[in-house]
């Protein structure tokens, strides 16, 4: 089996195949694994953040990063950290409906946000509402865990390894990579935000995976580190303490090709504006800035399955921006779908149909 792409779509369902005792080979462009995406996530577990599906991914991934399920991390990966999501008065409908989709969330008052996060302007949200069990994720715990169990499961992780072309041969699949000639029964195709692109060098008809850019920044400012992560309904803007700074980000979407993204300074500065606007914080100095790649399939869900025009090639891609909180849900649905065995019982417990993260959905 040959699992491309190195970034936590990559890693774990590599771990999980291995595990399962299908022998493994992961194949990564970059001479380091993780180097995009999976490198510069924002490191947050929300369950009330995205569509349905989403949701279901996220709750099923709770155990395993809390360290309680099987194959769970060593240690809980999560901490607590409390989201409070900001309403202007135009989206008060969609506050409301996300209140009473989400059970997770409460509303919350304005004397209450201020209570928590004590800089956003009095008066400046017409609504809010609060999710107190939200966590901080340790992004690279969650990594290196998987990335363990793959090792210690025989799977093989090489680097330096772009994908040239691929064909498949009536016994498998032969890749011709930068590392040399690669033969698998089946590809899993966990490229990221080059996922659309290897599927064309493997001869298989692309789903319409868009590359968005985002951008974060770390700004010097005066914080608590019990503060909130602080999220504008509207998607402006979100924010949260970074050690003694800010992480700020405008939480821009900007259509772009796959490679190494890099933050444009005007992006960087719309974040700092919307943030003044909804605090008293008055930010001006910017101590670093990074921006990486959420890819999302045309209906913003995930593509996990086999193509169904060309068996013994599966997805796993279109993560967007939930990589993380989803990954271990994420990795047992696509490693159940290759090894031909049912939805995990837990996952389909939480109300998913894995039709509607199958690629087929996407054709024509």
């Amino acid at each position: 089996m040959a699992v491309i792409g190195g970034g936590i779509a990559g890693i774990s369902v590599a771990a999980e195949l291995a595990s399962a005792g299908v022998r493994v080979v992961l194949l990564e462009q970059e001479d380091q694994l993780a180097y995009h995406s999976s490198g510069r996530s924002a490191a947050a577990f929300l369950e009330s953040y995205g569509s349905p599906e989403i949701r279901a991914l996220t709750r099923a991934s709770r155990p395993v990063l809390a360290g309680t399920g099987d194959a769970a991390a060593e240690t809980s990966l999560l901490s607590p950290r409390p989201l409070i999501w900001l309403a202007a008065p135009s989206e008060a409908e969609e506050l409301s409906a996300l209140l009473e989709a989400e059970p997770l969330l409460r509303p919350a008052t304005d004397a209450e946000v201020r209570r928590l996060c004590p800089v956003i302007r009095p008066g400046w949200a017409a609504g809010a509402a609060i999710e107190p069990g939200a966590q901080d994720l340790d992004v690279a715990g969650l990594f290196q865990h998987y990335r363990r169990r793959a090792l210690a499961a025989g799977a093989v992780l090489q680097t330096r390894a772009a994908l040239m072309s691929g064909k498949p041969d009536g016994k498998g699949w032969v890749l011709h990579t930068a590392a040399g000639e690669i033969r698998a029964d089946a590809v899993v195709n966990a490229a990221g935000a080059w996922a659309d692109q290897v599927a064309v060098r493997c001869g298989v008809e692309p789903v319409g995976l868009r590359p968005l850019r985002r951008t974060v920044a770390i700004v010097s400012a005066e914080v608590s580190r019990d503060w909130p992560l602080v999220c504008d309904l509207g998607e402006r803007f979100y924010f949260r303490p970074e050690g003694d700074a800010l992480l700020l980000s405008p939480a821009d979407e900007t259509p772009t090709e796959p490679g190494d993204a890099r933050p444009e300074p005007e992006d960087v500065a719309l974040a700092i504006e919307r943030a003044n606007e909804a605090t008293t914080l008055g930010l001006r100095h910017v101590r670093t800035s990074w921006a990486g790649l959420r890819t999302f399939a045309p209906d913003r869900n995930p593509v996990v399955g086999e193509d169904p025009a060309c068996p013994g090639f599966f997805w796993l891609a279109g993560q967007g921006g939930y990589g993380m909180q989803t990954a271990p849900a994420m990795a047992r649905l696509a490693a159940a779908t290759v090894l031909g065995t049912p939805t995990p019982p837990d996952i389909a417990a939480e109300g998913l149909d894995p039709q509607r993260l199958a690629p087929a959905r996407l054709r024509p």
